[in-house]
């Protein structure tokens, strides 16, 4: 969770105040927020620089394509940016939606040892079984 010092230098220097926790995950905490009277959005708050970065970096190519939904989940649009907070802000979307990208990768595949890759696969294939994505 967000800790008390990080939250007071997002709102201060960002001049948002915060509505409420919209939830927490491995890379970060969710917001909401209020820029200006009656304007809602919410900003992600990521713990870790490298996350941070993926998930910027693909709001980014989401915005360069014009992306706002992605097989009808809902994706949010960038609004701001914070990178020395790692503060980003955007909209707020109704459910379904797909918010969290700190773990996508783009143009590059990660890095992980070969077992870690079978073992992944093997899970997928479990929870799969034969269908592939489109099918």
């Amino acid at each position: 969770m967000i800790t008390p010092v990080i939250h007071s230098n997002l709102a201060q220097c960002n001049q948002l105040r915060i509505v409420k926790s919209l939830g927490f995950g491995i890379h970060g905490s969710v917001f909401a927020v209020e820029n200006k009277p009656n304007i809602h959005t919410a900003v992600k708050y990521c713990a870790e620089a490298e996350p941070f970065l993926r998930e910027f970096e693909a709001y980014c190519r989401l915005d360069e394509y014009n992306v706002i939904d992605v097989c009808g989940f809902n994706v949010p649009l960038l609004l701001a940016v914070d990178q020395d907070l790692r503060i980003l802000e955007m909209t707020l979307v109704d459910r379904p939606f797909v918010l969290d990208f700190g773990g996508a990768y783009l143009d590059v595949k990660p890095t992980f040892m070969p077992e870690i890759w079978e073992h992944w696969e093997a899970e997928k294939r479990e929870q799969y079984g034969g269908r592939r994505a489109g099918a």
